[in-house]
């Protein structure tokens, strides 16, 4: 038996995609233009598919700062952070992130997902429980699968459903570890903090740990995520976050105000055991997050951007997953739909992310679309244009 029959059904999947056209799994990106702009298959190219919330990655104080760490400091560090992989930019950048979430304590990781990883599979143990989101995030599963505890599911962004999954629970020994995102990635909703965070102080031993990767920067009065914007964010144990989002860059962080969390630095195998994000990733992710604290006029305008287009598909009579917010995301009726409009809008020139099932919630067919501070008005409306066309095709 051949070890790849197991994916057999992908093979065909994927097949039946590349028949329709570009593989949208494979889309190669030939020039980067700006944080906006590309050239993809030779046409020039609107970007909206980049998570590029803030538009920092061609920002030219975090350009110089990652150019300098890394002619001053190398192209990386080749070891992880108990060993040789601790520079004094790591440390730098966690009091950055101590000083902008007003946390006792801050983690940095070499990505997102390995923050997920680490800190779930470090603080729940075998007595324990966790209890995840069904909408959560693949890094998140994972972290839970790697973690010793059990893991339970409730319904989605349900308050009362997780309330009594942990009541159900009442009597097994051990904490009780909820983890929720601020913002989830692919319909483009926001979880209700507060109502989890009042769920979790009714039980006791119970945590919550919350993953704002796409919503930190974009929500909240200093941009601190969801959290922050609806009130609860002290109620709030555990932050998880990526660089990869609106701080522009790769790696990933964790804060709390628990006293004893440093010891997931002497617990949390993905961080113990991998190499350390490079000095230009920690310099350039430093100089981002004072971009962030220092230019509220960067949260105003993706907030415009993302106004603009929600009103625009909307009018154009598209199904929207979601309310105004950075992830636009459009329900398609079926895949065929799907595959032949993500195929046409790169054709003219307009890139967004394609998901279908079985990688989506509830099985949905959906054209994300990701609102960057970096875009015009004028791009906005090319890309409502553009999607009005597409709309129009014959099915």
């Amino acid at each position: 038996m051949d070890i790849f029959a197991k994916y057999a059904e992908v093979r065909a999947r994927h097949a039946r995609l590349l028949e329709a056209g570009a593989d949208p799994f494979g889309q190669r990106i030939d020039e980067i233009r700006s944080a906006t702009e590309a050239v993809v298959d030779g046409r020039p190219t609107i970007l909206l598919g980049t998570n590029n919330y803030l538009g920092l990655t061609f920002d030219p104080a975090c350009r110089e700062a990652a150019a300098k760490a890394a002619l001053e400091q190398g192209t990386g560090t080749t070891g992880s952070r108990v060993a040789n992989g601790t520079y004094g930019l790591h440390q730098q950048v966690e009091a950055g992130f101590r000083r902008f979430f007003d946390r006792r304590h801050a983690i940095v990781f070499t990505t997102g997902y390995q923050a997920n990883l680490a800190t779930i599979s470090a603080l729940a143990g075998p007595e324990d429980v966790i209890l995840s989101d069904a909408d959560n995030h693949a890094s998140i599963w994972d972290g839970c699968r790697l973690a010793e505890a059990e893991t339970f599911t409730f319904r989605h962004n349900d308050p009362d459903h997780l309330d009594k999954r942990l009541t159900r629970l009442a009597d097994r020994p051990g904490c009780r570890l909820i983890v929720v995102e601020g913002l989830y990635s692919m319909r483009g909703d926001t979880a209700p903090l507060a109502d989890f965070v009042a769920v979790k102080e009714r039980h006791p031993n119970a945590w919550l740990l919350v993953d704002e990767a796409h919503s930190t920067g974009v929500y909240g009065a200093h941009g601190r995520g969801v959290g922050e914007a609806l009130g609860c964010e002290k109620g709030i144990d555990f932050i998880v976050g990526t660089f990869s989002k609106s701080l522009a860059g790769t790696g990933g962080f964790a804060v709390s105000d628990h006293p004893d969390f440093e010891l997931l630095r002497l617990t949390a195998k993905p961080y113990m055991f991998a190499a350390s994000p490079t000095p230009s990733s920690m310099a350039s992710t430093g100089e981002a997050l004072r971009q962030i604290e220092t230019r509220p006029a960067l949260r105003e305008a993706i907030w415009a951007n993302a106004r603009r287009l929600h009103e625009g598909l909307a009018r154009s009579g598209f199904t929207l997953c979601a309310g105004v917010g950075p992830v636009v995301a459009v329900r398609m009726p079926d895949v065929e739909t799907t595959v032949a409009a993500w195929n046409a809008l790169i054709r003219a020139g307009v890139y967004v992310n394609f998901a279908i099932p079985p990688g989506t919630p509830g099985g949905l067919c959906l054209l994300r679309c990701s609102v960057s501070a970096a875009h015009t008005a004028g791009q906005i409306d090319q890309v409502i244009e553009r999607f009005a066309e597409v709309a129009s095709l014959p099915a």
